[in-house]
């Protein structure tokens, strides 16, 4: 995986695009390939307790398929929700009911501003998982999620970034205010073009490449 090209922003949105309507491969697969993927690197750090920080979307989405698979061997995790239940959607959503019914903790932190609260939490876990914003976005965060980020670079917990660390560009390497500071950053398919400027190195730290089962056909096509 290492030799493949780079994908940028726009190609990252095919790959998943041309999965679904040429390939017959549900985005819910790709999601559980991620997150799953994610998992398992996180478990060869050895987690004692671990936050996992869920946006609305997709990257919130892979966070709830890391919780699962976290629940299932054992490992401490809870999931802090910085969106309104009903801004979830699509495949996010099927993984979100998974967990409610499975019992895992989530708490809710959409409203601003950011309380105290989140804080007790942080101090609790030795590893938090960003799965916040994905690389679709290229505006700073806002509220709650802009306070969650600071409070997560200064605490003291390890820091793993869910395809891209919050507020950083993809393409560029451009960190926006504020940003994630990830120990690693576990990316997916390939690394992306802006990780290796010499911008992003403070934010994504190691980059790691989960394969999420695209056909070798399908990445022929996005790469030719």
């Amino acid at each position: 995986m290492s030799d493949r090209p780079l994908l940028t922003r726009q190609q990252s949105r095919a790959v998943d695009t041309i999965a679904a309507e040429k390939y017959h491969i549900p985005g819910v697969i790709l999601m559980e390939n991620a997150g799953r993927g994610c998992a398992e690197l996180l478990l060869s750090h050895s987690p004692a307790s671990v936050l996992i920080c869920c946006g609305p979307g997709n990257n919130g989405g892979d966070g709830y398929v890391i919780a699962r698979h976290l629940d299932l061997l054992g490992v401490p995790v809870k999931i802090a929700l910085f969106c309104p239940r009903e801004r979830i959607h699509g495949d996010a959503l099927i993984n979100f009911r998974i967990i409610e019914a499975a019992g895992i903790e989530i708490l809710d932190f959409a409203d601003e501003p950011l309380c105290e609260w989140f804080a007790s939490r942080l101090h609790e876990a030795d590893w938090v998982v960003d799965a916040m914003l994905g690389t679709g976005v290229t505006s700073p965060p806002r509220e709650p999620m802009a306070s969650a980020i600071r409070q997560i670079n200064a605490a003291s917990a390890q820091v793993m970034a869910i395809d891209i660390p919050s507020g950083l560009d993809c393409d560029t390497g451009q960190p926006n205010t504020p940003t994630i500071e990830a120990n690693f950053t576990a990316t997916f398919v390939t690394s992306k073009p802006g990780y290796a400027k010499p911008s992003a190195k403070p934010y994504v730290g190691e980059v790691h490449v989960v394969d999420i089962g695209t056909p070798q056909a399908l990445l022929g096509e996005i790469f030719r």
